[in-house]
């Protein structure tokens, strides 16, 4: 054989497969990218692989992967629930991919706690989302208010009408017996303040949620039960409202957003009698003459009454005080990115004037958020709001402010002129000011500048490991301000009161997250640290005696006496996280967290607490002759018991105060003096805790046009930390604060979706929801059964006081001048939590226009209607337009039999007044509360112009109210705050509106 020409032959042919496999070698790309849905939101789990070959990942919990290809390669991007993709492939090194759903909501990524992104489905506790779009839809100033009827085991209460006023949310019950019971409110992972301030004189004050402009929210997700908010702290015990704010979009040029809505305003008013003239025993007393007056409408009908021989002229009271309402939003945003950033930037300015004079609530909101990518493993996003918010508003209750004589104005009395020649006062009665004097010399306004930073940074070193550090602050300082002018009809010398606020908080998260895909297990896992701190400060100053006209400075009051108040708390946080998924229907999650907090006792800071649940995709094993009708279908199961330190401050220390000595206030002639306080600290508190077990079902059917989610919950709050407990006098104190109160809520949540018309041009969905929660107050304190409106054995806040007698039928005692009889004990007369809560959500859309309306319900839950009880002694509740003789419903204590003798009204109504069961009232209501059209323009209309989108819209707020049994105008009302001991009390506050709302929004 010949060597040399075989060698000719072989050469070539070598160097042209190493050639070849050089080139390649050499052109082997790395490929990292984000797969993400429709909405922008990260998608886990989702499987990326190279079409014919055996190159594959999946993405991380954000939604990242990285993966090697060849040129022009093929991509196969897929995760159950969503349509796969195929990506051509030509040198492309970076890809953002969308997927689309085809199974709407069994694959949604949700915020979860720590703002931990999950799919949906493999969630094991109760959470509901509701997006920034839906939020937009109800036209509110507060993003609590538009989540009214809407969500399944919440409870939403305005407490007043006035603008800004403070909103109540409480999620599952209260949870303490006298700590805070309001959810947790966490902004983009960090947690908010939303206490009620500035309430300086009687009546609510404002929510500092109001800060937050809901045009920069994407979503609010509810996190409900202890397993879903363990992470979160001791705070998450009361459930948890995540706020997730919007986002710019990678490769995407400026898209520049104005929106303008303007609203009408008319206050809903009680109903009252207007037949009857000021007086009383049909006797007439004008109002005017020094001998005439008289606060009672108890005088002859206006149809019969002459005054010097002509006609009497009826007044409404109510058109001569209420206007209607304006409220003006307007916003900016501007939004997009480049490849490896993005940013948005938005401010809005609302201008909201009240039905009442003098109320008011304005807010400028700039909000900035912007995400950049430093290097190829580290990520940066940086976000700033700030708020600065101004409210005027008058007192309200029954105090000296406006509304208590408003309310019970004769109609025979004209308000006009409410100033004599002298410049004082024109009255109708003694004791009280006149309202439209009230409204124009009574004045409390406060001022807010917040700021909410947050950055994040996230650290990807490689593809299964994720490290987060989060730092947040919230920091407002809110300057308050009342005063009110001297009045001799009261007998007051004026007064102001200036109160200065400064709230600081500071958060921070180290997170370190893996996630590890071995075989169809899906192993994610995490361990963080938090630190939390928070500082309160205030200076109280107030002056009374004004002696110069319209010169409200405290320096010019006769008598200046001061307070300050400031506080440091401190909490410090480790916490680790387990979730362990198989093929994608069968997972658990392992929670655990170890607090240390400032305000328990040095030998108790720290307590841990943790929980376990589980969740069963079973659909996933069904037939596919079944599946075609079950759609999805999954059993969650769940325990946890979180710790809480529900207490304030320094509790555990006896402090001195400023003495008071026998009616004499210190400082006194110069001298300073402090005594002890009665209140003795508690050197041995500890955590109170929260045991909760939950389990649900959720399924969808027909291919996820109809589904549901159900939960049970049962909870049980232990060693419950109470303040104020009273002790022995022999100790030298009067209370301290102890751990032995013991609370139950238990109940279900039902949520219903289905779609009932599903077309290319019209598409029908409803989404109902339906809450049941029965509490009880277990245990207090040794010996102690009651504090206030807590009551062992009683629902929590339950209505306590004087009460008819009753006998063992439950019919009344009539005595025998046919009046009922008043029980010789106090006792229970009404429950404000009520029966159950519902509201259904119908949105309809047809082309170019959407069409939805919202109903909310309640049944049961009592109210103390404070402004028919007095209104019932003053002869102006509608109940008294009725002057017949009355013949009470019932039996003669003495006899048995059933009560003949009838009484005149004035004297059954007036004699009523002085029961406290008589002003309870049901307050079952059924609530259009909200009603919205809006058109979008075709964009072909806007092919020649610079607009990308154009919509119009029309929306009506409170539009109609049936409430059977309350006389009140609208039974949502908290008249004094969200505090708990005052839930339910309808008491001359500033009435909620019905409001007609007209909007305008566009792109380009």
């Amino acid at each position: 054989m010949k060597i040399k020409p075989l060698l000719k032959k072989i050469i070539p042919l070598c160097l042209g497969i190493v050639a070849l496999c050089l080139n390649g070698f050499s052109q082997s790309i790395q490929l990292k990218g984000t797969v993400v849905d429709s909405a922008g939101m990260s998608i886990p789990g989702a499987s990326v692989k190279v079409k014919g070959t055996s190159l594959g990942t999946v993405t991380d919990v954000d939604g990242k992967f990285a993966i090697n290809y060849e040129s022009k390669a093929e991509l196969v991007v897929s995760s159950i629930g969503y349509a796969p993709r195929l990506i051509h492939l030509n040198g492309s090194k970076s890809l953002n991919i969308v997927l689309q759903s085809e199974a709407k909501g069994l694959n949604e990524v949700v915020v979860t706690a720590l703002g931990i992104k999950r799919e949906k489905r493999l969630l094991t506790y109760a959470t509901q989302e509701i997006k920034g779009a839906e939020i937009m839809e109800a036209k509110q100033p507060n993003v609590l208010n538009a989540l009214e009827g809407k969500l399944a085991g919440v409870q939403i209460t305005s407490s007043t009408g006035a603008p800004g006023a403070s909103v109540n949310v409480v999620i599952r019950g209260a949870t303490s017996v006298s700590g805070n019971n309001q959810a947790l409110i966490v902004l983009d992972g960090v947690p908010i303040d939303n206490s009620e301030t500035g309430a300086l004189s009687s009546g609510a004050g404002s929510s500092r949620i109001s800060d937050i402009d809901p045009n920069t929210i994407e979503s609010v997700n509810v996190l409900k039960g202890a397993a879903a908010t363990t992470l979160y702290g001791s705070a998450g015990a009361r459930g948890v409202i995540l706020i997730t704010t919007k986002n710019g979009s990678k490769n995407k040029k400026a898209l520049v957003t104005l929106s303008q809505d303007y609203s009408f305003d008319n206050a809903l008013l009680p109903k009252r009698q207007t037949a009857y003239a000021q007086g009383t025993n049909g006797v007439f007393y004008n109002g005017d003459d020094a001998a005439q007056k008289i606060s009672t409408s108890w005088g002859p009908a206006m149809d019969t009454l002459k005054i010097n021989g002509i006609a009497a002229k009826s007044y409404d009271p109510y058109s001569t005080y209420f206007k209607t309402g304006h409220t003006s939003n307007s916003s900016l945003s501007v939004e997009g990115g480049s490849d490896k950033s993005t940013y948005f930037v938005s401010y809005s300015y609302l201008d909201q004037t009240g039905t009442e004079p003098n109320s008011d609530f304005k807010r400028n909101t700039l909000f900035t958020k912007f995400t950049n990518a430093l290097t190829d493993d580290l990520n940066l996003t940086f976000q700033l709001g700030y708020t600065n918010s101004n409210q005027d508003r008058l007192p309200e209750g029954s105090s000296n402010g406006p509304l208590f004589v408003l309310f019970s104005e004769p109609v025979s009395w004209n308000p006009y002129p409410y100033e004599n020649a002298d410049g004082s006062q024109r009255l109708y009665r003694n004791s009280r000011n006149n309202p439209l004097w009230a409204a124009e010399n009574e004045s409390n306004h406060y001022v807010v500048n917040r700021f909410t930073p947050v950055m994040t940074l996230n650290f990807t070193p490689t593809k299964w490991l994720t490290v987060t550090e989060r730092a947040g602050a919230d920091i407002y300082g809110e300057q308050d301000k009342y005063w009110e002018n001297p009045s001799a009809a009261i007998g007051t010398l004026g007064e102001i009161i200036d109160q200065n606020n400064n709230f600081r908080q500071f958060n921070n998260d180290l997170i370190v997250s893996a996630t590890k895909q071995y075989g169809k297990f899906n192993i994610n896992v995490l361990a963080g640290n938090n630190i939390l701190s928070t500082y309160n400060q205030t200076y109280y100053e107030l002056g009374s005696g004004l002696n110069t006209q319209d010169y409200y400075n405290i320096g010019a009051a006769s008598t200046i006496t001061a307070t300050e108040y400031h506080s440091t708390e401190r909490k410090i946080g480790f916490y680790a996280q387990a979730n362990i998924e198989y093929n994608k229907f069968l997972s658990l999650n392992l929670t655990g967290r170890y607090d240390g907090s400032s305000v328990l006792s040095t030998a108790k800071d720290f307590y841990p607490y943790g929980s376990v649940a589980s969740g069963f995709i079973f659909s996933e094993l069904l037939s596919p002759e079944l599946s075609k009708i079950i759609s999805y279908g999954k059993l969650r199961v769940s325990y946890a018991t979180v710790g809480n330190d529900n207490v304030g401050p320094y509790v555990l220390a006896t402090p001195y105060i400023r003495a008071d000595v026998n009616g004499i206030q210190f400082p006194f002639q110069g001298e300073s003096g402090f005594l002890i306080s009665n209140t003795l600290g508690n050197q041995y508190l500890q955590n109170e805790r929260l045991n909760e077990a939950e389990t649900g079902l959720e399924m969808k059917f027909l291919n996820n046009r109809l589904g549901f989610d159900f939960s049970y919950y049962d909870r049980k709050t232990v060693d419950g930390l109470i303040p104020g407990v009273g002790i022995a006098p022999s100790t030298g104190y009067t209370s301290t604060t102890v751990n032995s109160a013991s609370l139950r809520n238990k109940g279900f949540e039902l949520l219903l979706q289905g779609t009932p018309v599903k077309g290319q041009k019209f598409q029908w969905d409803v989404n109902f929801n339906f809450t049941r929660n029965r509490n009880k107050v277990l245990a207090l304190y040794p010996g102690t059964d009651q504090l206030g409106r807590i009551i062992v054995g009683q629902p929590y806040d339950v209505f306590y006081g004087t009460r008819y007698a009753r006998n063992s039928k439950g019919q009344l005692l009539i005595d025998d001048n046919g009046l009922p009889e008043e029980a010789s004990t106090q006792g229970v007369v009404g429950d404000p939590n009520p029966n159950w809560t519902a509201g259904i959500t119908n949105s309809l859309r047809y082309k170019s226009f959407t069409f939805s309306f919202v109903f909310d319900m309640k049944q049961g839950g009592d109210i103390e209607n404070d402004v028919d009880l007095y209104g019932n002694y003053y002869g102006t509740s509608y109940a008294t337009e009725n002057r017949s003789p009355k013949v009470v419903d019932g039996v003669n204590a003495t006899t048995g039999k059933a009560n003949t003798v009838s009484v005149s009204a004035q004297t059954y109504y007036q004699y009523i007044n002085s029961i406290y069961e008589s002003s309870i009232q049901d307050g079952t209501y059924i609530k259009l509360r909200n009603v919205a059209l809006s058109y979008a323009l075709n964009k072909d209309l806007l092919k020649k112009t610079p607009f990308k989108s154009v919509s119009l819209g029309v929306t009506a707020n409170n539009l109609w109210i049936y409430s059977p049994h309350f006389t009140g105008a609208d039974p949502e009302v908290s008249s004094y705050g969200t505090a708990n001991s005052v839930w339910g009390i309808y008491a001359f506050s500033t009435p909620s509106s019905r409001s007609f709302i007209f909007n305008i929004k566009a792109s380009f």
